[in-house]
């Protein structure tokens, strides 16, 4: 079963991050993700970034991911 600790940590280890927190029930799940790498990229890139760093386990095990993305400066002013 997936656990909103096994998708953080998949995250964690697969891009930079200065924050992340996911919840979730074990099929939806809820993330925000405050990264540099976000920087100069547009929300539908901010989520394809994120969903690399997730891997198969978007398409295999993980019914739904809804994400909130935020540069470091952006997070700063959220």
């Amino acid at each position: 079963m997936v656990t909103p600790e096994s998708i953080q940590h998949g995250i964690e280890q697969n891009m930079a991050t200065e924050y992340v927190e996911v919840d979730g029930d074990g099929h939806h799940f809820e993330a925000v993700i405050v990264s540099a790498e976000f920087v100069g990229l547009n929300r539908v890139r901010r989520h394809q970034r994120v969903y690399r760093a997730v891997g198969d386990r978007m398409k295999e095990e993980i019914h739904a991911l809804s994400m909130k993305t935020y540069t470091p400066e952006e997070w700063e002013k959220h």
